[in-house]
């Protein structure tokens, strides 16, 4: 049984599980699964036109200040974005397209550490291209394959999937048809698959 890993590149509390995530996996011998998604079709489901920690300040106000205390214990730098939430469509689809290759994990972390370390316009070509650990002529390529309709309709499918497994933020986290919400589940995403999954189909 695969833990996948459902995440979403303007999302606050994705940024630490995405840093940590791969070392726990290879530690307890999972097989992990990287998914990306977009909260906004979520969250307009929903009846929000922005992110809840906008709609709601205090919400917003602690969720800062908690991001600060897990990036601090993680030993992470944490860069209040100048905008937020930043537009991940182009890297999400990067994510989503080549979710198979080798390089997508270091991919994944390189984009987090623009938004939420350098404050970097994550929407940028320029900034998606120096975030993969290519050289620029296969990342070049790589884009140009991103902005493709096959590309769109990959993003989308895994979108509609994440909706009907009834994900509503991120990051999340599931195995098989059990679902766990937050960074501080992850821990408890893995627990429940080493104690209830004996086999890897």
């Amino acid at each position: 049984m695969k833990l996948k890993f459902w995440f979403e590149f303007a999302s606050t509390y994705s940024y630490p599980a995405a840093m940590r995530i791969e070392n726990l996996a290879q530690q307890n011998d999972i097989e992990l699964e990287w998914c990306p998604f977009l909260l906004g079709p979520i969250f307009k489901s929903q009846g929000w036109s922005d992110s809840p920690f906008n709609l709601y300040p205090a919400k917003g106000n602690y969720m800062w200040r908690d991001l600060e205390r897990i990036c601090q214990t993680q030993d992470l730098i944490l860069k209040r974005p100048s905008v937020f939430p930043r537009n991940g469509l182009l890297a999400a689809r990067v994510a989503c397209q080549f979710s198979a290759k080798d390089w997508l994990p270091e991919f994944v972390r390189s984009v987090y550490k623009a938004n939420f370390e350098y404050d970097l316009d994550i929407s940028e070509r320029e900034v998606v291209a120096n975030c993969l650990p290519l050289s620029m002529a296969e990342s070049k390529l790589i884009l140009e394959e991103a902005e493709s309709q096959t590309s769109k309709e990959l993003l989308k499918a895994s979108t509609e999937k994440a909706q009907k497994m009834g994900i509503f933020g991120a990051p999340s986290f599931t195995v098989g048809s059990e679902l766990f919400w937050g960074n501080d589940r992850l821990e408890t995403a893995i627990n429940w698959l080493l104690n209830n999954c004996v086999a890897n189909p």
